[in-house]
C-alpha cells in the first residue's frame, strides 16, 4: 500500500471508531490484514481486556492452512475465532473491519464467523 492508501484507511478506521464500540455483553471484533497475515481479535472497549484473539500464526490453526489462498485462510480464521468466543462465552459481537473494504478476505472471514454461530 502507498502512504496515501495507509493514511485513508486509517482516516476511515477513526471515523468508525467513533460509533463502533465493544461492551461486555456485545464486545468488538475487530481484524487486521498484513500482504502475509490475518489477525482478530475480540476487545471489551469498557475493560481494554482482550477477551479472545486468533491470527493466522495461530499454532492450532496454522496446520488447517496448509494449501490454502489468503480467502480460504480468512474463512478458517473466521471459524476459529468463532469457537474461541464461544469457548470464552461470547455469542454476540460489533464486528469492526478496521477501515478494510468489505471484500474478499474481511467478507470471508466475517461469512465464515456468522456461519460457525457468532452473530453481528
Amino acid at each position: 500500500m502507498t502512504t496515501k492508501a495507509i493514511e485513508q484507511r486509517l482516516r476511515r478506521k477513526q471515523r468508525v471508531r467513533v460509533r463502533v464500540l465493544g461492551t461486555s455483553e456485545r464486545p468488538r471484533m475487530t481484524v487486521f490484514r498484513s500482504n502475509k497475515h490475518i489477525y482478530v481479535q475480540v476487545v471489551d472497549d469498557s475493560r481494554s481486556v482482550s477477551l479472545a484473539a486468533v491470527s493466522t500464526l495461530t499454532k492450532e490453526v496454522k496446520a488447517k492452512l496448509e494449501g490454502q489462498d489468503k480467502t480460504g485462510e480468512a474463512k478458517v480464521i473466521g471459524a476459529a475465532i468463532a469457537n474461541a468466543c464461544k469457548s470464552a462465552g461470547i455469542t454476540k459481537v460489533v464486528f469492526d473491519r478496521n477501515g478494510y473494504a468489505y471484500h474478499g478476505r474481511i467478507s470471508a472471514l466475517a461469512a465464515a464467523a456468522r456461519e460457525a454461530g457468532l452473530e453481528f
